[in-house]
Formats: C-alpha cells, structure tokens, sequence
C-alpha cells in the first residue's frame, strides 16, 4: 500500500531536520549573509549529538553538544565571512568540507571506525505521548509520539517569524540585510547582528543533525546529512526567507522524502527514489525563476 498511516507517520520525523536548518538559513539571509554551508553545520551537530550522548548518557548531554558545536562553526563562518570580509560562498564551501573531515577524523580518533558509529549507550531523544490525541484516526500517530524536536521546529517557526516582524531585534536583523550603512549610521553595528544570526543559525543547523542522528535512528554515518542541507537552502532560496512558507516548503519536502522511503520498499530502484526530493527542488527552482522573470519583463 502506498499511502497509510505509517507513512503520514514518518513525515513529521523527515520534515524536522530541514526546517530546523532552513529556519536557521533563513535568520542568515534576512541579515544579509549567503550561506550555502548548512550541511556542514548539519553534519557535525549530528556527530556532536552521538558523542554527546554517548559520553554523558544522556540525550540531554548530546543536544547541548550539538548545541555548542553548531555555534562554534557558526562562530567561525562569522569570523572568516563578517569580520574579515572573506566571500560567502568561500567561506561556505571550506565550512563544508571541513566538517565532512573533521567528523570522519573524529569517529576514527574518538571511536576507533570508519563510515559508521553505534552502540547500546547513544540514548534517543524522548517521544512526547500527546494521551488521548494519539487515538484520532490517521493523524493521532503524526501528532502524538513524536519527539521534541519535531515540536521545537514548528514553535519556532512562528516564534522567528514573529520574532523578525514584531520585535526590535527582529527589526534590526532585517534591517542589517537590507542597508546595513544606514543600521551602522544610528550607532548599531550590522556586524554583531549578523554574527549573532550566524550562531543561531549553526545552533538550528545542528539541532537538525541530532533529529537525524539520536532521535529518527541512534548512530552516526559518515555524510548522513545526505543533502537535506541543501534542500534546507533551496527552501529558504524560494521562499526568499518568509518563515511560514518555508514550514509549508518543508512539510512538501518531508513528503517527498517519505514517499521515496516508500516506494523503494515497493521495488523502485533506490538510485530512483533518492533522487526525487533533489528532482522537486530543481523544478520548484525552476518555477521560481520563471515567475520572477515574468515580473521583471511586467514591470
């Protein structure tokens, strides 16, 4: 069967590690930084959750290292990009690909493996039991026994957007993206600004990672991420940072990533079905060029 409540059950776990980081690629953008290096940040904060986890024994003690290490390389994009005025996507790619290194030479160095890393000691995050709203028919198991996380991402999606619209802070962010001389002509710096959404953007990009890593399976693989950061980006990119369309964007993208898990149990090749969130990407970005070229030729 293709459509039944297991796979309306597995979205909400799909959707969760691509809206945590487009939320946090969407602060970067909103502040006027471009920033392609989400699947790094990714990448290491579900490392930092395994190892986290599996040296405190506590799901707790991950998330506050995926916490730490996805600042710290938000930290050091801010560094290299804001303060020393590198290029974006130099800055970017280096973040990238030093994190696909550093957590392969840390899982050799700290574990002992190669390409993958589990143990009886990595604790999953808890699922929140929502009582009886778990009994409704079809939407009880993708509203109840899903992990904090999965609710953290959707109150934080609203949260930012209000937070962006409706708060001075929010205000300035912006407002560093859109004339940061006149911000720094008022005796605000667009510098802080930016590096603050830069950490909290590595903070969401690593608590991605620990969705992916402690909580939808408890291990660690070499390059797990596998391109939902880039998805992340393309969300954020269509949806030019407004937050509630990009929950939307990132509930289509879990669907599509969900049915692909399905129709590969029904005998589609894999090569087929991991293929399609990239194919959707590709032709949302398409039709996102070609309205605004109609507008521009419009106007």
């Amino acid at each position: 069967m293709l459509f039944d409540a297991a796979l309306i059950d597995s979205v909400p776990r799909l959707v969760t590690p691509v809206l945590l980081a487009a939320i946090g690629g969407a602060l970067c953008e909103r502040s006027g930084v471009f920033n392609i290096s989400l699947e790094g940040m990714m990448l290491v904060g579900a490392f930092a959750a395994v190892a986290g986890t599996f040296y405190t024994g506590s799901p707790l003690g991950g998330l506050t290292a995926a916490l730490v290490a996805g600042a710290v390389f938000g930290l050091l994009f801010a560094f290299f990009s804001v303060w020393r005025k590198g290029d974006d996507i130099i800055v970017s790619i280096g973040i990238n690909i030093l994190a696909v290194g550093l957590t392969a030479l840390l899982l050799r160095s700290l574990f002992g493996v190669s390409g993958q890393f589990d143990d009886p000691a990595i604790a999953a995050l808890p699922n929140l039991d929502l009582g009886p709203v778990g009994d409704i028919p079809v939407l009880g198991s993708f509203l109840s026994g899903q992990s904090v996380l999965v609710w953290l991402a959707v109150a934080l999606a609203f949260a930012v957007h209000h937070f962006l619209h409706h708060n001075n802070l929010g205000l300035r962010l912006r407002a560093a993206g859109q004339n940061a001389e006149a911000l720094r002509t008022v005796g605000i710096s667009p510098e802080r600004i930016k590096t603050t959404a830069l950490l909290a953007c590595g903070a969401l990009c690593a608590l991605g990672g620990a969705q992916l890593s402690i909580s939808n399976v408890t291990l660690f693989t070499e390059g797990m991420s596998a391109g939902r950061g880039w998805i992340a980006l393309v969300i954020v990119m269509m949806c030019r940072g407004r937050l509630l369309w990009i929950l939307l964007g990132a509930l289509l993208f879990g669907f599509i990533d969900a049915m692909s898990v399905r129709l590969q149990g029904l005998g589609l090749p894999q090569q087929v079905t991991d293929a399609l969130p990239y194919v959707l990407a590709l032709l949302v970005l398409a039709l996102s060029y070609r309205r605004r070229t109609r507008r521009a030729h419009a106007t």
